[in-house]
Parts: structure tokens; C-alpha cells; sequence
């Protein structure tokens, strides 16, 4: 074995090290489900071994399509004991959508629970690659579907013959993420970016041994599976696994396991406060509270912190690209500061900057772009997009910014026109090129209009053509059954034109102005 071998690490080898430290330690509760360290590590072994069994080989790519569950954990840390590729997918995208990223990814096994079965099915006979379907249990149904390779065989395989585990530099993951482009890029993460990335979490998160974790956000989405449950096994802490961030669901959890510590949304947080079961349920243990994804309305940070007394609250910023935390926002400047997305985590380097790369003034409006370790490796079989974001020797973010006289940095818009709406992206190009599908439009703006419970609402701003005629239902009703539903704008605004400068450039910003109390009263 060579030096480089003996000091490379892959995500893999943190739970293998975890077991070592905390062997009958509670590792993974879901459900019924209760792992210690020691089982953790053994069964994701034998997955491995289970999956080396049914042909996978180093890189080849392994999609999952599921709520969260104790099997998605396991695969995790099964996978780069094989230097197999995970690639997460959004449960909410519609079959033709899961199809491009099975496509592009070259996906060779989709992993899949019940409810996502028949989605699957559809998504694989659109051109993919895939070879095999393996059925994952859930939380609530603790048998693999019908129909798929099971889980529970290849986690019972002989752990014997396993392949070439992964390298600090090889790819851990494909985390497709949406653009103002119709269609999503893959950003590719190492684990050495992973690993970078988890350190800063465990530093300026303060995650450690003690926490106990409850993990109720898809993991999905690189924020719950790299920047808490990652680092959560990384230190030893008890993971809790549910798969809905309902109240119902996750209240409970939270008095029946004394969880300390949960991340979610603003929007998810403020559905739990709503939640007729706040009151009654005991919440004594909880200590940390993350949110991440958009601003915290001040009116409910200080809500949370007048209900929640004990409560220390962090804002995460970030995205999948930096795999995700690039700036954090601490518990002790959340009132000096709120509304700031703070400075950056430990082992990003961030600046704001005009377009010609030259650092902006204090208060002045310029693009967040950063240097780090964490970063992706580029976009998966895209050059081109890959070296535009890398433009002169830094990452570009696509988000604008200001910077206070302390180096915290508050998100005032994004270049990219994202809107997001309850923790989810949602690129407005998109949104748009569907609706411009329908023969009575002459012009449409997607934006994200603020809201009480979404924080951001996707709002279709609609001009129609001469003599034409469309209702708000037909047009929503028409991008329902071609988008996820998250996608799919709350509210359609009929107007006569839409603003614009005098190149022609629509400007966006005014209509979030004009239209900022559209959901004032829901």
C-alpha cells in the first residue's frame, strides 16, 4: 500500500472510524430501525459486497428516488466502499424530469422506495440506462417493493471481495441543481470536498458527540445529507430519520427521542410554530435550531427565540455547488445582524465583487463569489458552464450581495433568477418556457413574490396576446401537469406589459416591488 493510499479517505472511512470510537452507540434510529455504530458499519459492508454482487464497478453512478429512511443512510456510506457515484433525485420532479438526469448522470441502478415506484418505472423506460432497480424499505413500509432487487438481500450479502474503495479525490457525488436554464447542471463533489466541507459544518455548526440529530428535510438535497447528516456520523452523534418535515411528524420526534438539535427551512419552522401540537408537545431538549434557504422574517426569528428560549439559532448559507455551507450566520448576531447570511464558514474564502472581479464598497451591490476546498469539480459533462462559473480564478455564486463595514454579507437578489419557495430551487426560466407552451401568451415573468409561509411564492406575471383570453385556473392547471408541484406558480397576475430597461432587459426587480404584497393576507 502507497503513502498516498494510507492518507487518502473517502466518506466511508468517517463511519468505519465513528465505529471505532462509539461501537454500541445509537447510530441510526428511523421508524422502528435502530442501528449502534458497530451495525452501521457492518451493514453498509455487506451492501457494498451485495452491490459488487449485481455488477457495479468503481464510478459507476447509483441514482436514488426516495423519501428519507434508513436505507438512503446505508447506501450513503455503503457506496464509497465500491467508489461508486451517488446521485440524489428529487422526489417531486416529474417522470420526463427524472428521465434527463438518469440520461445525463448514465445512470446504471436506480434506487427506489414504494411510493416512488411507478414514477421510476416510467422515468426508466424514457431512453435511460438503467439496468436494475433495487427496492428500498421506508420509514413507514419496512419491506422493499415488489418487483425490484431488495435491499435487505444485498444487506445481508457475505461482506467478502469488495472492490477499489474511493479516494480523497474521486467522486463522492452528482448533485443536479437548477439553473436559469430549462434544464438542471450536475455538479460534481469529491470526497475531499465533502470531507472539507463537513469540518466547517462541525466548527462553526458546533455539531458534535453529544447531538442528537433530527434529520426531517429530503436528504436529497445536499443541505440535510452533507451538512448535518454527514457531520453528524462524522462526530458519533445519534441520527434520527423521518420522512416528512410535517409538525405531525416531526414535534413527536423531537419530544420522544429529546432531540437537541433540527434544521429546517423558515418555512418548515414556521409551520411548526402553527401547528396546534407546539403547545402541548415537550420540547425542553431542543438546543440548536438551523434554518437555511432563504431569510428568517424577523417577526418569527423573534417568535422563535420568545417560544423556544433554550434555542441557539445558526443561518446556513450556501449552495450545492460548495457542497453546500459557505457562510454562516451565529447564534449571537442573529438579532445584531438578522437578515445577513453572515460571514464566511472555515474553509471558504468569500468575496463581493463587480462584474469586472474588483471588490465592492461597503454597501455596494456586487456578486458573492468564493474560494474553498469544498467546491465542485466542475458540471458533469458541461466544459462550458463549468469555466464561466470558474471565471477568473474564482467561483461565481450567481447571487448579489452587500458587505457591511464587519464582513457580513446580506443576499439582496440573485442573478440567476432562482425563487426559492419552502427550502426548494426553482428557476424561473423554467417555469416560463412552459407556460410560453400555451398559444394566448405573449409574455410571461416567473418571480419569486414574498410569502408568509413559503417565503418566496413562484408568481407567474402574465401579458396576453391581442384578443386572446386565458384564466388563472387554465394556466395553472396547464404547468401542474408538466412540472413538479413546487414549480407550479401560486398566483397568475394578468397586466398589459411587463417593465423593462431601455435595452429591453426585463426587469424582474420591479415586479417583485409592485407585487410584494400579493400574499399579504394569506
Amino acid at each position: 500500500m502507497t503513502k498516498h493510499a494510507l492518507s487518502s479517505q473517502n466518506i466511508a472511512d468517517l463511519l468505519r472510524r465513528s465505529a471505532g470510537r462509539h461501537p454500541d452507540k445509537t447510530a441510526i434510529v428511523c421508524g422502528p430501525v435502530r442501528w449502534t455504530y458497530a451495525e452501521f458499519q457492518a451493514l453498509t459492508t455487506r451492501l457494498a459486497a451485495g452491490l459488487i454482487a449485481q455488477g457495479v464497478i468503481p464510478g459507476d453512478r447509483v441514482a436514488v428516488l426516495a423519501r428519507n429512511s434508513h436505507a438512503f443512510a446505508a447506501l450513503r456510506f455503503a457506496l464509497p466502499q465500491l467508489s461508486a457515484v451517488l446521485v440524489p433525485i428529487n422526489f417531486m420532479l416529474k417522470a420526463h424530469e427524472i428521465a434527463y438526469i438518469l440520461r445525463h448522470a448514465g445512470a446504471k441502478i436506480l434506487c427506489v422506495d414504494e411510493e416512488f415506484l411507478e414514477t421510476a418505472r416510467a422515468a426508466c423506460r424514457d431512453d435511460t440506462a438503467v439496468e436494475l432497480l433495487l427496492g428500498l424499505p421506508s420509514e413507514a413500509l419496512f419491506e422493499s417493493p415488489a418487483g425490484c432487487i431488495p435491499f435487505e438481500d444485498l444487506a445481508a450479502s457475505p461482506s467478502v471481495g469488495l472492490g477499489i474503495a474511493a479516494a480523497s479525490g474521486d467522486l463522492a457525488q452528482i448533485i443536479y441543481t437548477s439553473g436559469t436554464e430549462s434544464l438542471p447542471k450536475g455538479a460534481m463533489l469529491t470526497h475531499s470536498a465533502v470531507i472539507w466541507q463537513y469540518v466547517s459544518c462541525l466548527v462553526d455548526g458546533e455539531i458534535d458527540e453529544s447531538d442528537v440529530m433530527l434529520h426531517a428535510m429530503p436528504l436529497f438535497h445536499c443541505a440535510q445529507l452533507d451538512v448535518f447528516l454527514g457531520p453528524g456520523v462524522y462526530v458519533g452523534a445519534t441520527n434520527v430519520i423521518t420522512s416528512r418535515p410535517t409538525a405531525e411528524q416531526v414535534l413527536p420526534l423531537i419530544a420522544e427521542h429529546r432531540v437537541n438539535s433540527f434544521f429546517a427551512p423558515p418555512s418548515v419552522w414556521i409551520s411548526l410554530l402553527r401547528s396546534p401540537l407546539f403547545e402541548s408537545t415537550d420540547l425542553s431538549s431542543l438546543r440548536k435550531g438551523y434554518y437555511g434557504a432563504s431569510i428568517m422574517p424577523v417577526e418569527v426569528l423573534l417568535e422563535l427565540q420568545r417560544r423556544l428560549e433554550l434555542v441557539r439559532l445558526w443561518n446556513f448559507y450556501g449552495q450545492t455547488e460548495i457542497a453546500p455551507l459557505a457562510t454562516v450566520l451565529k447564534p449571537e448576531d442573529q438579532l445584531r445582524k438578522a437578515g445577513s447570511a453572515g460571514r464566511a464558514t472555515l474553509n471558504v474564502e468569500t468575496r463581493i465583487v463587480r462584474d469586472d472581479g474588483t471588490h465592492v464598497g461597503v454597501g455596494e451591490i456586487g456578486e458573492i463569489v468564493h474560494r474553498s476546498p469544498q467546491l465542485l469539480s466542475g458540471y458533469f459533462h458541461d466544459e462550458e458552464r463549468t469555466e464561466l462559473a470558474f471565471a477568473g480564478g474564482w467561483f461565481h455564486s450567481g447571487d448579489l450581495a452587500t458587505i457591511d463595514a464587519e464582513g457580513y454579507i446580506t443576499v439582496v437578489d440573485r442573478k440567476k433568477d432562482m425563487i426559492k419557495t419552502g427550502g426548494e430551487n426553482v428557476a424561473s426560466r423554467e417555469v416560463e418556457e412552459i407556460i410560453y407552451r400555451l398559444g394566448a401568451i405573449s409574455e410571461v415573468a416567473v418571480v419569486g413574490i414574498g410569502h408568509p409561509q413559503w417565503i418566496e411564492a413562484v408568481t407567474a406575471i402574465v401579458v396576453l396576446k391581442a384578443g386572446q383570453s386565458l384564466s388563472e385556473a387554465e394556466l395553472i392547471e396547464h404547468c401542474r401537469s408538466h412540472l413538479a408541484s413546487f414549480k407550479v406558480p401560486k398566483r397568475v397576475v394578468f397586466t398589459t406589459s411587463l417593465p423593462k430597461n431601455p435595452s429591453g432587459k426585463l426587469l424582474k426587480r420591479d415586479l417583485r416591488e409592485r407585487y410584494s404584497a400579493l400574499y399579504a393576507s394569506d
